[in-house]
């Protein structure tokens, strides 16, 4: 079964975007996402296989989502391309910006990333950068055993916002640890980016 759209209305007309990207483009993007994983379930579906959020780790579905709208975007925005360096950053590059469009470390850009959650979203370092966050909800592959019933993946929030370094903070570790060292969103981050949502699902109360 297809997955539903999500449509123009619950997105910010005055979300201020760079690089020549608009909300539209965003959108798009989404529902093309949205098209990819509903033919995907629908596939495993009729070999009575799980769907594909609840096969994979949380962790590497969430890298799925942040890699897919990489790569979707641009098709719908010329003036941003995908950064063809391996493990670049940022994600997305102002097209012509840098030879071949690969960049391994630039300011210039856009950074994505995929989330569960609403706050507190992290990366390995503390990026100066336009950081774009696609927040949702998914089963995962816990949820069976849990007794949580299947449902669809929705969209729950876009927000964006150009960070500084002093917009992150890093979070320590203990001597045996063996967790990799990450920087969180400090509030001052978190203010900008909810500031200038892009996206808000029209049900669950995120709406404001």
């Amino acid at each position: 079964m297809p997955l539903p759209l999500v449509e123009a209305k619950h997105f910010n007309a005055n979300a201020q975007l760079p690089y020549g990207l608009q909300v539209d483009h965003i959108r798009e993007g989404m529902n093309s996402f949205l098209d990819f994983l509903g033919f995907i379930n629908d596939s495993l579906a009729t070999r009575e296989l799980q769907s594909f959020e609840s096969m994979l780790m949380p962790a590497n579905f969430s890298s799925i989502v942040g890699e897919y709208m990489s790569s979707a975007i641009p098709r719908h925005c010329p003036s941003i391309s995908k950064n063809q360096y391996h493990n670049g950053h940022p994600d997305l590059v102002p097209t012509g910006m840098y030879p071949g469009n690969s960049s391994q470390y630039g300011h210039e850009g856009i950074e994505i990333k995929g989330s569960r959650y609403l706050k507190g979203w992290q990366g390995h370092n503390a990026e100066e950068s336009f950081l774009l966050v696609f927040c949702y909800e998914a089963n995962r592959p816990a949820d069976e055993q849990k007794g949580v019933a299947p449902f669809p993946f929705r969209y729950l929030l876009v927000c964006g916002a150009k960070l500084e370094a002093s917009d992150w903070q890093f979070a320590g570790r203990s001597e045996t640890s063996r967790r990799t060292i990450t920087a969180t969103i400090k509030r001052s981050g978190y203010d900008k980016m909810m500031t200038n949502w892009i996206y808000k699902a029209p049900l669950g109360g995120l709406l404001g």
